[in-house]
């Protein structure tokens, strides 16, 4: 027994070893897979990964390249909607390095899509989408290399630059033309031209205070929910947690741009309240039932959509002492 178990062993690792030189001499050089990445990476911007891919360009050492992979679900059925945003303004990113003068083989830009790339997600512990890690040249990804986006937002702006932090290389963003603008304001200035013609016999609504204040509030309220917040740090719609979509951020150092619509529309119902109760008394004294309807109606409005206030904010900064009806 013992020469025949010494044979099987030697045999075994004689497999072993042939199938670690056939796994070496298939697998491409660091040369070969500069190059590929290069050819792939002019073709499209962003290189789609599946496992082998990703064990072989990611995994793969030695690398003296930088890889920036997007872990995402753009499939209809997964229903991100956040995933599709993010992906336009990756691209965009990808697409400025792509075509910038100064575009090297330095970095790549790279996706896994969850429909095509499942193995990896469960590699690498992702639940969720979507995701931006920096894969750097030498060793692994350290805790700055997985981008913060309900932080940071996921802007195109906002991509160079961290890319530039994690990386040192500097992508100045080109976005494709977008005449959306300018037509709507087109639209917005016919409408007002045309609207000034047809009443241009009689312009007293011009000097109607009420519409006038009815605009600042619109604006007030605009300006007060989020929106130029939004703007500038572009953040997600909404977001998916373990309890389902979360249309309020949990933090009350970020927000999403569902939750200002919510904040806008809040503070608006309040107001609403306030000028019912306000215009109550103004009514002639022969309609008492309407003065009382309109004073209890805005009374109600009031304290309901300013307690939803009082709780959403408590929602946010934990230890908000404040609440009335909902806690």
């Amino acid at each position: 027994m013992g020469p025949l178990l010494v044979l099987a062993i030697l045999t075994l690792l004689g497999n072993l070893c042939d199938g670690q030189r056939k796994a070496l001499k298939e697998s491409p050089s660091l040369s070969d897979r500069v190059q590929q990445l290069t050819d792939m990476s002019l073709k499209r911007a962003v290189i789609r990964l599946n496992a082998d891919r990703f064990r072989q360009y990611v995994k793969a050492v030695p690398r003296n390249y930088s890889m920036i992979i997007q872990f995402t679900a753009l499939s209809p059925m997964r229903s991100c909607s956040i995933c599709r945003q993010a992906h336009d303004e990756f691209t965009v990113v990808a697409n400025s390095w792509r075509y910038t003068p100064s575009f090297t083989d330095r970095i790549f830009f790279a996706m896994v899509d969850f429909d095509e790339g499942e193995e990896v997600f469960k590699q690498m512990g992702f639940n969720s989408a979507p995701i931006f890690m920096h894969f750097p040249e030498k060793g692994k990804p350290k805790k700055g290399d997985n981008m913060d986006i309900q932080r940071m937002g996921f802007q195109a702006e906002v991509f160079a630059k961290w890319i530039q932090e994690r990386t040192d290389v500097s992508i100045r963003v080109f976005r494709p033309p977008n005449y959306s603008g300018t037509i709507a304001l087109l639209i917005l200035l016919t409408l007002t031209a045309t609207l000034l013609y047809v009443r241009r016999n009689n312009l007293e609504f011009l000097y109607n205070r009420t519409s006038w204040g009815l605009l600042a509030v619109c604006i007030v309220f605009v300006m007060m929910s989020g929106q130029m917040w939004n703007h500038i740090r572009g953040p997600p719609f909404m977001q998916r947690t373990q309890r389902g979509i979360s249309y309020i951020h949990g933090s009350s150092s970020a927000q999403l741009v569902m939750e200002s619509y919510i904040i806008m529309s809040l503070y608006g119902c309040v107001v609403v309240g306030m000028i019912l109760m306000n215009e109550a008394p103004l009514l002639p004294g022969g309609e008492s039932k309407k003065k009382t309807f309109l004073a209890i109606g805005g009374l109600g409005m009031f304290i309901c959509f300013f307690s939803f206030l009082l709780s959403v904010f408590r929602s946010k900064a934990h230890g908000y002492p404040y609440s009335l009806l909902f806690s």
